[in-house]
């Protein structure tokens, strides 16, 4: 399958950033609520996000059709694929932790249905290794 196969529709790819950009701001308030506010809370609202959108930009699949097809550091689609549920989860973690049991709920079940409907991406990811 190529990558142009593997291409999610438009509106699955608006859903994927608005997954992406909700990840990082419920790791942001989860951090904050975390550090009890002052500067743990500081740190803590910045560390968790900017952790995530390091691992988010930096490990990728060359010519995935959801990105820019840009790979930074080249990884295998099941490397990708726990990276990307790493992220979504840690945001649904983060939000339950904190008492945020309906956002955690509807993050989790936009995160599902996000995948439902990105099935061939998902085959694509899973068949591609990285050239050794």
């Amino acid at each position: 399958m190529s990558s142009h196969e593997a291409a999610m529709p438009g509106w699955n790819l608006g859903v994927r950033l608005v997954l992406e950009l909700g990840s990082f701001a419920a790791l942001g308030w989860a951090g904050w609520q975390m550090g009890g506010g002052g500067v743990g809370g500081v740190l803590l609202a910045t560390v968790l996000p900017l952790a995530a959108m390091v691992l988010w930009g930096t490990f990728a699949v060359p010519g995935d059709p959801s990105r820019s097809g840009k790979a930074p550091v080249p990884v295998s689609g099941a490397v990708r694929l726990a990276v990307e549920y790493a992220v979504f989860g840690g945001a649904v973690v983060a939000l339950a932790s904190q008492g945020a049991y309906v956002a955690a709920g509807v993050f989790a079940a936009v995160n599902v249905l996000h995948a439902a409907f990105g099935v061939p991406r998902l085959k694509w990811l899973l068949r591609y290794r990285v050239a050794a």
